[in-house]
């Protein structure tokens, strides 16, 4: 893992950092090529935005572990009333969630309560549920709560790490359930003992593993393949993979982020292959934005642009 990744990774948990950033003027600019705005209708508008250009959407209201079980409620009342917003507005939009936002850690039992009500909603207003996945002494947590979930719906996805060394094993007993699972390379600083430190044998599992569930003892009812990762030559790849053995489109979806890689979005979306936009939204996103900053140098060079406008 390079110095720069390792600390930019770093920041993302420092409070101290979080608390004078989010007041710097530059940094709030930048974050805009990330985020369309803090408000979970800036996230709708851009998810109407996105639509004529064949693009469906993700929202997700930034924000992980709460302090209180209280605080809980809170967020399943705000997740509750972006379902019917969606519906509202008449776009294809899923909504993915952090469980360590729902309670987690206070009381796994009223996270899962929570979860299933907002699921139920979901299914409700034509919506799909998503869980987040956290660091990795949260994965088998995380891992339980979505087969619980699974146990009730179909209309239930989570999202699974490519870097972690686990991950294959994770896959294996994901599949016979007809799993919906959202494939990442992952963003948060893991010890050498847990995940892969190199970014080309991160790539290299990401493709094995994406590839594996492409077979097709993986078709179940219920499966599903998001794809997510910018690195357009590991699409390709993938894409050849889909391609030889004519995988049907309704297997898998191309997912990224709102404001990396756009004009690779829109050529997937013209192409007719389903891709779907993650927007985040929300006032707690010092942490997420530090682990954007960390997955391409690029972005780095895009805020220091920024300081000297």
């Amino acid at each position: 893992m390079s110095v720069m990744r390792k600390s930019l990774l770093w920041a993302s948990t420092n409070p101290w950092l979080r608390e004078r950033a989010m007041r710097t003027k530059f940094v709030r600019r930048s974050v805009v090529k990330f985020m369309p705005g803090e408000t979970i209708e800036d996230a709708i508008e851009a998810a109407k935005a996105l639509k004529p250009s064949g693009l469906s959407t993700i929202l997700t209201r930034l924000g992980e572990n709460i302090t209180k079980i209280e605080e809980a409620k809170d967020v399943s009342d705000h997740y509750m009333r972006v379902a019917d917003l969606i519906q509202a507005a008449g776009i294809d939009a899923h909504v993915s969630v952090k469980p360590t936002q729902l309670g987690f850690d206070q009381n796994p039992d009223v996270c899962f309560k929570y979860c299933l009500g907002l699921l139920r909603k979901c299914e409700a207003t034509k919506s799909f549920f998503w869980l987040d996945m956290e660091s990795s002494p949260y994965v088998e947590g995380t891992l339980t709560l979505f087969k619980r979930l699974r146990a009730e719906s179909d209309k239930v996805g989570i999202a699974i790490q490519a870097y972690l060394f686990r991950t294959e094993k994770d896959i294996e007993s994901l599949v016979p359930l007809g799993s919906a699972i959202r494939l990442v390379k992952g963003a948060y600083l893991e010890p050498p003992d847990v995940a892969y430190p190199s970014k080309a044998d991160v790539d290299a599992n990401y493709f094995k593993l994406a590839s594996r569930l492409l077979q097709d003892d993986a078709a179940r009812p219920g499966a599903l393949l998001h794809i997510a990762t910018h690195d357009i030559p590991l699409q390709e790849r993938l894409q050849a993979v889909i391609a030889e053995r004519k995988i049907p489109t309704s297997r898998y979806e191309f997912a990224m982020l709102y404001g990396i890689q756009t004009a690779r979005q829109v050529q997937l979306g013209k192409q007719g292959l389903r891709t779907r936009c993650l927007i985040s939204y929300g006032e707690y996103w010092f942490p997420w934005y530090m682990r954007r900053l960390a997955e391409r140098p690029a972005n780095v060079w895009f805020v220091a642009k920024n300081m000297f406008r």
